[in-house]
This record gives C-alpha cells, sequence and structure tokens, in this order.
C-alpha cells in the first residue's frame, strides 16, 4: 500500500469512527466528545473526563489506539484492520474499549472503511 492510499484510507476510518459516535442510537447511550486534528481523534467520555486517542502512523502504515486498557496497533490486511499482537479487529476492538469507558454497550462498524 502506497503512502497516499493509506493516509486516504486512515482519513476514512478517522471520520467512520467520529460518524459513529454521533449516531443517535450512540448519542443517547454514551456522552462522547470527539475533537480531530489531522491524523488525530480525541474521543472524550464528559462523565469521567477519560480519553480513547485514535491516530494513524504513515510511516508504519497503521492505525494506533491509546485507550485505558493500553496501546494498540492495527494494521490492514486489504479486508479490515488488525491487530498487530492478536489479530482482533479495530472496530470490534474499539466498540469494547469505549464500552468499557463510556460505562455504556455500544457498537461501532467500519462501514465500508
Amino acid at each position: 500500500m502506497t503512502e497516499s492510499d493509506f493516509l486516504t484510507l486512515a482519513d476514512a476510518v478517522l471520520s467512520g469512527i467520529e460518524a459513529a459516535l454521533e449516531r443517535p442510537d450512540i448519542v443517547d447511550a454514551v456522552d462522547v466528545e470527539c475533537s480531530r486534528s489531522g491524523n488525530v481523534l480525541e474521543i472524550e467520555f464528559v462523565d469521567t473526563g477519560s480519553k480513547i486517542i485514535v491516530n494513524s502512523q504513515a510511516p508504519m502504515r497503521e492505525m494506533w489506539v491509546a485507550a485505558k486498557s493500553g496501546g494498540y496497533h492495527y494494521k490492514y490486511d486489504g479486508q479490515q484492520w488488525c491487530n498487530t499482537r492478536d489479530d482482533s479487529e479495530l472496530f470490534t476492538a474499539l466498540s469494547a474499549m469505549i464500552s468499557q469507558q463510556g460505562g455504556a454497550e455500544i457498537s461501532i462498524a467500519a462501514r465500508g472503511v
């Protein structure tokens, strides 16, 4: 994957996460505020002040996530973003992280990313 391809895909991932967190069913379940600066998406949980940071790492061609549960790296395998340690899928793992930190069960999906 070229750097340009990666940047396009990474931008779609960050935009997709942001859009998912604005869905009415998620807004009703978890009070989060998203802010994005370039390749960094910050998800802040209003009630607790805790955060999840999702950012792209172009040199590594990876998406990185920092949450209370730890730091994770995801690489695109042509179909999905897989954790470089345990092969878990980015959106499934991120749903669990958001559910844990937000205190409500939510699910975000890749939606074409």
